[in-house]
């Protein structure tokens, strides 16, 4: 990372020195599971001033996201704090009891969680779970709740307020969502809102969005920020300063140019290494002119009437044209809804299409039924985005690469047993895993497993749907790398679906841009990223959190 970069990707507003608003000294915290004591913080330390955005950065297990809980006064029942201090305006909170934090929260300070959808309640409307914070800090005056819930509303662009204030969770989006949270926690004017991942679940585009408003709304009223994330990107555009968190330690601290520029420890490199946002895209290979075409989808219709609107159709996918070459990786791209995913499945045959072609090796995929149809999913296979969920839990590893072979390809326990083996080694993994079950895994080691599971028949084509947006950046690094590895040496074909626009740079060849059901934007990544014809396009790449190298600053 070179200091040109660092300086492009810093916040453009400084923070004046002034005393700490909240100062964490020496922190431990424990958790205690079966009778068996774990540390899972160790010796904390950082603070956060008026005004700022401190960025607390790691992957699952480093201790961020406990260590802002205990700043909250919300560690789980097993949690514990061992040893330190947490001192909100001087004050150490850290030994309060539950009815003295309850009293702080809110009002001192405030929470946007990760998860809109679970974090608002389903059965009131969006103006009462704004009011409610008012009422439980002593607000009974009915005319000025009301007043400020839609001042709230109006101030997080969730207009006309009025209307949004009487609406339910499900009648929004997922940003707008995230807006409501964003109202609630700031509705007493706290000092510091720690925001625990705040954009994770949105597309790059809401999540510019919602960055914009906490940006904003921080200036205004002099709030600081306590940003809990894994993405470097983000905490590169949006923090002043960063702690780099590993198992439960602090491995960097700093002004955010400063690790940026000159990382000291070897973990943050490598965590800027892997960042995809940030990473300096390999020249892939030029695709072979006598690679034939392996995927072809033309004028591809997909259809759905709409519930109580007798005649009317939703097309899912519209018109939907592209061709893919034979060992090459072509992306789609697009945010929630806009056709990508029912796009795929229509390819792996799991949708047969209301109109246009599917064709995979020159057979036509709508055409297929029964047999023909089980015999061609052994040609495309899918690996899913969540290799928590994807995995059966009751299985062992050994029988989850194996059920494919019983269920398309009989052959004898010797041969299917070599042949799990073989995919098991292939994808890095150790002999061991084959006998233990899912749950004894990590993420990347369950990602490995279902892309074993999926080239264990050897397909011609793999269709990867979100497959390493749940995964921490350096294990998503190195999924990245196992693909490119196996695509190599197998000649796999890859259609890679995604909302990541970071991840797409290094990994496609071709990549069609989605929005609405339609293709707004084909061609290959280079040219799409460096010359965006489409406005949709444009706004997408500027969107990218880091600024994705010179892509960004080229689209705009």
């Amino acid at each position: 990372m070179n200091v040109d970069l660092a300086s492009r990707l810093a916040p453009a507003t400084t923070v004046a020195a002034s005393a700490p608003l909240l100062a964490v000294e020496d922190l431990a915290i424990r958790y205690v599971s079966g009778g068996t004591a774990r540390r899972v913080v160790d010796g904390v330390s950082f603070s956060v001033a008026p005004g700022e955005v401190l960025a607390l950065l790691g992957e699952s297990g480093s201790g961020k996201t406990t260590t802002a809980q205990a700043v909250l006064g919300l560690l789980p029942p097993n949690g514990a704090i061992e040893r330190g201090a947490i001192r909100l305006d001087g004050t150490d909170i850290a030994g309060w009891p539950e009815r003295k934090l309850a009293a702080l929260r809110g009002a001192r300070i405030s929470l946007i969680p990760q998860d809109p959808t679970t974090s608002l309640n389903p059965v009131r409307t969006i103006g009462a779970q704004i009011a409610e914070i008012l009422e439980i800090h002593g607000e009974r005056d009915r005319t000025r709740i009301r007043a400020r819930v839609l001042e709230l509303l109006t101030r997080v662009g969730l207009e006309p307020a009025e209307m949004r204030a009487r609406q339910y969770p499900h009648q929004l989006s997922g940003g707008m969502r995230q807006r409501v949270l964003i109202a609630i926690a700031v509705a007493l004017r706290p000092g510091l809102i720690v925001a625990d991942e705040p954009t994770s679940a949105l597309d790059v585009t809401v999540q510019r969005r919602i960055l914009d408003l906490l940006d904003e709304l921080r200036r205004e009223d002099g709030t600081a920020v306590l940003l809990v994330t894994h993405d470097l990107g983000v905490a590169a555009d949006r923090a002043d300063r960063v702690v780099v968190l590993r198992q439960g330690q602090v491995q960097e601290a700093g002004p955010v140019r400063q690790v940026l520029a000159a990382p000291r420890s070897e973990y943050a490199r490598q965590l800027l290494a892997d960042a995809p946002s940030l990473a300096t895209p390999r020249a892939r290979p030029p695709v072979p002119a006598t690679a034939g075409i392996m995927l072809k989808v033309d004028g591809l219709l997909q259809a759905y009437p709409v519930a109580g609107e007798r005649g009317r159709m939703f097309h899912a996918a519209d018109d939907v044209s592209f061709e893919v070459r034979a060992g090459t990786t072509h992306a789609l791209v697009g945010e929630s809804g806009s056709g990508k995913t029912t796009t795929a499945r229509c390819i792996a045959g799991f949708l047969r299409p209301t109109a246009g072609r599917v064709e995979v090796g020159g057979t036509d995929v709508a055409q297929l039924s029964g047999e023909a149809l089980r015999q061609f999913r052994r040609k495309v296979q899918l690996v899913f985005q969540n290799p928590f969920a994807s995995l059966d839990p009751r299985q062992t590893v050994g029988a989850i690469v194996e059920e494919p072979l019983w269920n398309f390809a009989p052959v004898a326990k010797a041969e299917r047993e070599r042949l799990v083996r073989g995919m098991i080694e292939r994808v890095g993994l150790p002999d061991a895993v084959l006998t233990r079950p899912p749950a004894a895994l990590s993420g990347g080691q369950r990602q490995r497993v279902a892309i074993a599971r999926a080239l264990v028949l050897r397909p011609r084509v793999v269709v990867l749907d979100e497959a390493v947006s749940a995964l921490d950046v350096t294990v998503q690094a190195r999924i990245l790398e196992l693909l490119a590895e196996l695509q190599r040496e197998l000649g796999l074909t890859y259609v890679f679906v995604s909302h990541d626009l970071a991840v797409v740079r290094l990994i496609a060849d071709t990549v069609s841009v989605m929005r609405s059901g339609r293709v707004v934007e084909s061609g290959p990544v280079e040219q799409v990223f460096h010359s965006p014809a489409d406005e949709y396009t444009r706004d997408l790449i500027a969107a990218i959190p880091g600024g994705a190298g010179e892509t960004r600053k080229t689209a705009q």
